[in-house]
């Protein structure tokens, strides 16, 4: 269950049987974090929120901080920066002074970073995107400076790699320097395709085709395959904002076509919210950075 589980969630095989998913939510610390990461990436929040929300006050404290994380990741994909960033700094803490091989979880450098590492480099990654989100600019390179700065978290794990570059992406493009961002995107492209993270990879080539937009050149191609690729893999959460940036890239050309592209990305994240949590849509409700589907 674990290999098929670690598949979905960082690989290639994103398929995994309801099931699987129910044998997980009756399992284990790790299978049901691997659970809602997988449920997560597609969209289906409240279903992730019951496997993670138990697990905030796990004892092993890899697993407490990785559930508050992956909590926080998907409050940020619904716009609830502050909440998330309240999760986020519980993830910092739940690893505070922890040692390689603390938690049943950290026996040993963990492929994917379900370790202390990758468990402190996902809270500090977190905050940093928060921070951005909030307009702190400079804390969140900061944060940013924090992960690059830990050894072994960014050589060993190819998961913080990537998610520190897409940051650090971000980071530039709300400083209005694509040309700095663009690096950034390709290179958390290259690592995700050299690992087969198929979700990883397509959020990248999102990252990259935002990048592009803000340099002034066409991303449309890139944003396009994007949008098609997650609509089929049910990646919806990647989907919506493929569209929005694929309709400000048609925008000028054809007023109708971006129309309707808007309109697929509320329609979307109306479907979205359907399976989020109370909170989840109260926070997606109040939030400037999730379309309004009212």
């Amino acid at each position: 269950m674990e290999a098929r589980l670690r598949a979905a969630a960082f690989g290639t095989d994103l398929a995994v049987p309801d099931a699987v998913l129910a044998d997980a939510a009756a399992a284990g610390p790790l299978p049901r974090w691997l659970a809602a990461v997988v449920l997560g990436g597609r969209g289906d929040y409240a279903r992730a929120a019951a496997l993670l929300e138990p697990l905030l006050g796990c004892r092993d404290r890899v697993f407490a901080s990785l559930a508050a994380s992956t909590l926080a990741s998907h409050r940020r994909q619904l716009g609830g920066h502050a909440n998330a960033r309240v999760l986020d700094a519980a993830a910092l803490r739940a690893v505070a002074g922890a040692d390689r091989g603390t938690g049943t979880a950290d026996v040993a450098p963990d492929p994917d970073g379900i370790d202390v590492a990758g468990a402190r480099a996902d809270a500090l990654l977190g905050l940093a995107a928060d921070a951005l989100a909030l307009g702190r600019q400079r804390e969140a390179r900061t944060l940013l400076a924090r992960v690059a700065d830990a050894e072994p978290a960014v050589e060993s794990c190819w998961r913080t790699r990537v998610r520190h570059a897409w940051v650090s992406a971000e980071v530039e493009l709300a400083a209005g320097d694509a040309a700095a961002a663009r690096p950034y995107a390709e290179r958390a492209a290259a690592v995700a395709r050299e690992h087969g993270g198929s979700r990883h990879v397509l959020k990248s080539d999102l990252v990259l085709a935002a990048a592009l937009g803000v340099a002034g050149a066409t991303p449309d191609a890139l944003a396009r395959q994007v949008r098609d690729h997650t609509r089929k893999l049910g990646l919806y959460p990647l989907t919506w904002p493929a569209a929005l940036l694929l309709a400000d890239a048609t925008g000028t050309d054809d007023a109708a076509a971006a129309s309707e592209l808007r309109q697929e990305a509320s329609s979307i994240v109306h479907a979205l919210l359907r399976r989020a949590d109370p909170l989840g849509r109260n926070l997606a409700s109040a939030s400037p950075w999730v379309p309004n589907v009212d």
